[in-house]
């Protein structure tokens, strides 16, 4: 079975998010955590709180033990852009794009 976590809205790149969430695609849990905790980039504090809720969804629905999960899937998607603008010389502006994301982190137990 399948347990899944999903923050929407996260004000990260998706390009960024991306490079971390690769890193602890198909890990055991309790590694992928170990990992992400030392891992300097902003996408991995994110990604942490997004696996742990997985991990919440899966112990306390069938009561399965933590160190049986894996993680299954990770989709990052885009999520709407915000638009900014920048004053320029002469009378101009430039639109800065702050993007935003969608992170799903799906568990599932291994089969033994």
């Amino acid at each position: 079975m399948e347990w899944r976590a999903v923050f929407k809205h996260a004000r990260i790149s998706p390009r960024k998010a991306r490079l971390v969430a690769d890193i602890v695609r198909g890990m055991n849990v309790g590694e992928a955590l170990g990992l992400l905790q030392f891992t300097p980039q902003k996408g991995a504090g994110i990604l942490k709180k997004v696996i742990n809720s997985a991990t919440a969804n899966a112990t306390r629905s069938k009561g399965v033990d933590e160190d049986a999960l894996f993680i299954s899937r990770i989709c990052i998607d885009d999520g709407p852009t915000l638009k900014r603008w920048s004053p320029r010389a002469m009378g101009r502006a430039t639109r800065i794009r702050k993007r935003t994301s969608h992170i799903l982190v799906a568990v599932e137990q291994e089969m033994e």
